[in-house]
């Protein structure tokens, strides 16, 4: 064998020695491309999710914000059933209270009479 056949018996070992050693390194970059196209996926799945609790909380604020005024609106109707009904409660007691001092009166009356029939009487 002479030294050009060494050399390139030599540099064919190395070609080989290299190319497995670049076929390793090549599974090695796939298994991370895999693992960053992996890690990728789960944020977009994180993403998503956030999205989407993003838009339940804005309808609830929104629910929030109706029952808010729906509840204002409960309180002033609240308030005027309140003002109305003193008002006519306060006329009922008047209505009673005059009604009690006019049975006073026919009350008196009638013992007068009562009197006056049983004089006649006697």
């Amino acid at each position: 064998m002479n030294s050009e056949d060494k050399v390139l018996n030599l540099l064919e070992k190395m070609y080989v020695d290299f190319s497995k050693r670049f076929e390793n390194i090549d599974n090695r970059f796939e298994g991370i491309d895999n693992r960053f196209e992996n890690i990728d996926n789960r944020l977009e799945n994180i993403d998503n999710r956030l999205e989407n609790m993003d838009n339940r909380f804005d309808s609830m604020e929104t629910r929030f914000e109706n029952m808010e005024t729906e509840l204002a609106e409960i309180k002033v109707t609240v308030i005027k059933i309140e003002n109305e009904h003193g008002q006519k409660l306060g006329a009922l007691f008047d209505g009673y209270k005059l009604n009690s001092e006019r049975l006073e009166r026919i009350e008196n009356q009638v013992a007068k009479h009562e009197e006056v029939i049983l004089r006649r009487i006697r």
